[in-house]
């Protein structure tokens, strides 16, 4: 006999959301289908999500726009300003989308993800998590040759009036050409799987990013659980070299 379905579902995770904790967002194209078209589109994109940050009082540190998803590192003021910024770029980037490309009905796949992400070696590591994606889609082999990303402001101290560096960006030299070659080292250097998977598993299931001690402090504040128990300390490379000649130094999926 057939099991009769209930309709029953389960509930949607609580978004943790607190003023002054960096978030890694990432938001895909519906079936992964793109959301991206031409040179237009990322620029619109990039246009609204500075205006739209500003507004609801989010700095963006780090970013990069995909053909069907974009990846960003944002740090709200206040109390849900991540999902008002997110809803209003959604809504205001779809329609720009389906008046230029005459196009009608979703662009979105669903709500976007979200993960709290920790000081220190873990904030960098998902700077670089972000900046190496087109990397490991296999689109260039160099995140320097990668126009949709913050990679050229961090790293080479392009203009871009997206990006709001982060103090822990901050404090990696005392001068700008100091910050943006180490920066660029950490980026280049050998990456570690288990970090990736590491920073994946944690946006899948939207769990806090970090040591075991920011976990026990968001979860005090919260009263409730944000992730598990120990996840582990990112491995710290050796800063002077570069291994990333090519993709395949980086055959992992993406998320």
């Amino acid at each position: 006999m057939a099991t009769k379905r209930t309709g029953h579902q389960m509930p949607r995770p609580l978004r943790i959301d607190l003023p002054g904790i960096p978030q890694h967002v990432v938001q895909r194209g519906n079936d992964r289908q793109p959301c991206f078209f031409d040179d237009a589109d990322y620029l619109c994109y990039r246009s609204e999500l500075g205006e739209i940050a500003r507004r609801e009082g989010c700095a963006v540190h780090a970013y990069v726009l995909m053909t069907n998803h974009v990846h960003l590192l944002l740090t709200p003021s206040r109390p849900g300003a991540v999902g008002k910024a997110m809803q209003s770029l959604g809504r205001r980037y779809v329609r720009y989308i389906n008046a230029t490309h005459g196009r009608t009905g979703t662009l979105w796949e669903g709500r976007y993800k979200a993960s709290l992400v920790g000081d220190g070696d873990y904030l960098m590591q998902c700077h670089r998590y972000i900046e190496l994606n087109p990397l490991r889609a296999a689109m260039v082999v160099d995140p320097r040759d990668y126009r949709w990303s913050s990679h050229h402001a961090l790293a080479f101290g392009d203009a871009d009036p997206l990006v709001t560096p982060h103090s822990g960006y901050l404090a990696l030299g005392a001068s700008h050409v100091e910050r943006q070659q180490r920066y660029r080292a950490m980026v280049m250097d050998t990456v570690n799987p288990e970090d990736i998977e590491a920073i994946r598993l944690h946006l899948s299931r939207q769990h806090a990013y970090g040591s075991d001690r920011f976990r026990q402090a968001i979860e005090a504040q919260l009263g409730r659980s944000v992730g598990p128990q120990k996840i582990g300390r990112p491995r710290r490379e050796n800063r002077g070299q570069s291994r990333l000649s090519t993709p395949a130094n980086l055959n992992l999926p993406d998320l």
